[in-house]
């Protein structure tokens, strides 16, 4: 084992003779000398040959990748060569001996940062890709942000334990990844999405504080931030409040951005609810790291004889909302602003329409719709010369995420993001269920164990979408990056909440008894959170994708192009577990 990586040799090494270790990244051969940049996880040195050491042949047909195991003297550079940018770049190594431990071939891409490669064959070759720079400190700082977890729920009295992957397919959920059991006929196991239960059933046991981070499993279509396997940080606590449980998890983060960014953060992360974050920003998950807030005009546009207006008014819970991006008036093309509208139409708006602000006038096709509210449309936006205004109608809260998602695009367009901004938020007071128009009842809007916040005395059962929950997400420069509630202890009401969800006795007794059993004996109240690793880690990291911070990811297709997996099995295998492959 190496006591110094090469990427850390310094001036402390200077007069020693020392063997370095590790991959060609590359190589000038002079002819009767050379210059070669060998790596290793820590970064580069650079080696000095020349034609007088007998090893000097042996760099004729190197090849970039190969592994060299280099002994010479470390010597100080010329102030002239001194390279700041990377650790090692006040001293090089004279070589005196040089062994070729293992050639490689030629490359299938070149792994400088800057070459451009297919996503596609850089996940065919993971383990190349994994040699960059920019991949190793992806993976280093994964490292840091899962250690700082742990030291900081270790000094929190937290206990790890580990929950099976085997478990049980229960509804309420994205689709489960199921496995066939060769020794029970006909039955599955399911992987888990969470450990939700689980980790509820060990605040049952007495544990009364727990995490994990741990491997998940969803099923679902893939986007940028999200994997069909995924890492969760998972924690539990009993006797908490939902503050306790903030703060707890607001702690931890600011231990885990000190420990990466080495950024002190003493503010509180502020607070908003989910009907304000819909409200101001059209999102659950707001970026607040740029203002280009919604307005709302449905009060000032009610009895404005405008076919625009009143189409969307016309709508349930019709509303007209607007946002204003500063000095844009100029900034889009016809054909950008065609494919705006048509983004924000496919929300299911009922209307889309622009305006730009010229000589303290609202000008375009709606300057005579607002001709009279000149002065106060300009005033609630604060616009200005120069300034386009986005109007959307139609359904409250389809024109809210139609305008959030107008509002990102906008802000990447116009470059309006400091990407060096983290922006912590936390979203509260969240609505227990949502109406699915597909299924045609509630369902949970976080899960079916988030406990209520049930008012005394209120007619609850008759108006069940009025109900609040006691649900937090934490969210991070517009990701939502963790999610929790304090959950419900109570067979009883944890019954009522399954029948409010459509479920009858018999399937949530088949689902969910041994859960129901579980809360008949003593159970504690007791809250959690989940924070999703990858998301997090890809935020600190700059990058856009989790793919990116994932060792070995599925690709867009849900993949893995080098395992190449998924992949077709044996007859024997199928037979085995008594199953038959149809077209």
């Amino acid at each position: 084992m190496k006591e110094l990586f090469i990427g850390n040799y310094g001036v402390e090494q200077v007069g020693q003779r020392l063997t370095a270790k590790g991959w060609v990244a590359n190589i000038r051969n002079h002819g009767k000398l050379a210059f070669i940049e060998l790596r290793d996880r820590e970064g580069i040195l650079q080696v000095f040959a020349d034609s007088t050491i007998a090893d000097f042949e042996k760099l004729h047909d190197l090849h970039k990748e190969s592994i060299l195991a280099v002994t010479g003297e470390v010597v100080a550079r010329d102030e002239r060569f001194v390279n700041p940018h990377i650790k090692s770049g006040q001293v090089e190594l004279r070589a005196e001996k040089i062994d070729i431990i293992a050639d490689s071939k030629a490359l299938p891409f070149e792994l400088d940062n800057h070459a451009h490669a297919g996503e596609e064959i850089r996940q065919k070759y993971r383990y190349l890709d994994l040699r960059r720079e920019k991949m190793t400190s992806n993976l280093k700082l994964r490292h840091q942000v899962t250690k700082a977890i742990r030291n900081y729920l270790d000094q929190a009295d937290f206990i790890d334990v580990e929950t099976p992957y085997l478990t049980k397919s229960t509804p309420e959920g994205a689709r489960d990844f199921l496995v066939p059991s060769r020794v029970f006929k006909n039955q599955f196991y399911a992987l888990p999405q969470s450990p939700q239960m689980l980790k509820q059933l060990l605040m049952g046991a007495g544990l009364e504080r727990y995490y994990q981070i741990v491997r998940c499993f969803r099923d679902e279509d893939l986007r940028g931030d999200r994997q069909p396997e995924f890492t969760q940080v998972d924690l539990e606590m009993s006797f908490v409040s939902e503050e306790d449980v903030r703060q707890l998890v607001e702690g931890m983060l600011k231990a885990v951005v000190k420990a990466s960014r080495g950024i002190d953060m003493l503010d509180d992360f502020p607070t908003i609810s989910y009907a304000e974050a819909m409200r101001r920003f059209g999102s659950d998950k707001p970026d607040t790291r740029f203002a280009m807030e919604l307005k709302d005009l449905t009060e000032l546009s009610k009895g404005n004889p405008s076919l625009f207006l009143q189409k969307g008014l016309k709508k349930a819970n019709g509303a007209v909302l607007g946002i204003c991006a500063k000095g844009a008036a100029s900034a889009f093309t016809n054909r950008q602003m065609a494919a705006l509208k048509q983004s924000v139409m496919d929300f299911g708006v009922a209307g889309f329409a622009t305006a730009t602000v010229e000589n303290g006038q609202i000008t375009g096709s709606l300057k005579s719709t607002f001709k009279e509210h000149n002065a106060q449309l300009l005033d609630l936006f604060g616009a200005e010369d120069g300034d386009l205004i986005f109007f959307a109608t139609g359904s409250l809260k389809r024109v809210q995420e139609a305008l959030g998602a107008l509002r990102l695009k906008l802000a990447k367009d116009l470059e309006l993001i400091d990407e060096r901004q983290l922006n912590f938020l936390w979203v509260t007071d969240w609505p227990l269920l949502e109406w699915n128009e597909d299924l045609g009842r509630y369902q949970a809007m976080h899960h079916p164990f988030t406990q209520g916040a049930f008012e005394e005395g209120s007619n609850w059962q008759e108006n069940p979408e009025k109900i609040m929950s006691r649900a937090y997400d934490i969210v991070l420069n517009g990701y939502e990056i963790g999610g929790g509630s304090l959950r419900i202890h109570e067979r009883s009401v944890q019954e009522a909440m399954f029948e409010l969800l459509g479920m009858k006795k018999a399937d949530y007794e088949r689902d969910f008894g041994f859960f129901l059993e579980a809360l008949d004996y003593g159970f504690p109240p007791h809250g959690g959170l989940a924070l999703g690793l990858d998301r997090l880690v890809m935020i600190l990291a700059g990058e856009e994708n989790i793919r990116e911070v994932i060792a070995f990811p599925k690709n867009g297709q849900g993949a893995d192009p080098m395992l190449e997996s998924p992949s077709f099995v044996g007859e024997h295998q199928l037979a085995d577990l008594r199953l038959d492959l149809r077209d």
